[in-house]
């Protein structure tokens, strides 16, 4: 009997099993400190859940692809809501490569955004060669997959913005914040497809 179009997976439900915990308790933990910058991305995200669970038939993302995914939402939570010294985990400094105050490299923020839109790369390139099979294995698809991927990045950045402008008193950081956000977003991609284009190249299809 052929599944209904909308039918969940066993492992594709430990994924949202998983997802919806780690949520409903950063929303609990964002709501105990009034941290109401970070509720506007807790609703973000239950939209994009619901986009993906709706979604994941007709696109057939794959589970390793859908961890990685809610491994970003996690990574995302957690940057938010985790203290860290006077600020959060989003502003530690991983490694000292260069530069001070807001222009510094490399923190946990700028990890996460490489990651993310890393992932989305990798989304959009899987959805463009679902659909157009003719570009696989052509550089057109990686690129525009990367520059989607960095354009949405930009849309990101467009929330901050709004969250900025809604509540003054947030830890989303000045022009160097974004001005980085926005490269580490386009490096994410780009590695991400370099991968997939290597692997794509030693793929026996």
């Amino acid at each position: 009997m052929k599944p209904e179009r909308r039918q969940i997976y066993p492992a594709e439900w430990v994924v949202l099993i998983f997802t919806l915990v780690y949520v409903g308790g950063f929303t609990v933990w964002f709501l105990s400190r009034e941290n109401y910058e970070f509720i506007l991305y807790v609703v973000t995200m239950l939209g994009l859940i619901a986009l993906v669970a709706l979604s994941v038939r007709k696109a057939e993302l794959p589970v390793p692809m859908l961890w990685a995914l809610t491994f970003w939402g996690l990574a995302h939570m957690a940057g938010g809501g985790i203290p860290v010294g006077e600020s959060v985990l989003y502003s530690l400094r991983l490694i000292d490569i260069v530069g001070d105050g807001e222009f510094r490299i490399l923190k946990y923020d700028q990890v996460v955004h490489a990651y993310g839109f890393g992932v989305t790369a990798w989304l959009l390139y899987h959805l463009l060669a679902r659909h157009f099979p003719v570009m696989r294995g052509t550089w057109s698809i990686y690129t525009y997959a990367a520059l989607a991927s960095i354009g949405l990045g930009a849309v990101n950045e467009m929330i901050e913005f709004s969250a900025v402008i809604m509540m003054p008193d947030t830890n989303v950081g000045g022009y160097y914040n974004t001005a980085l956000d926005l490269v580490f977003n386009a490096a994410g991609a780009v590695v991400a497809m370099l991968l997939v284009a290597r692997s794509q190249s030693r793929s026996p299809d």
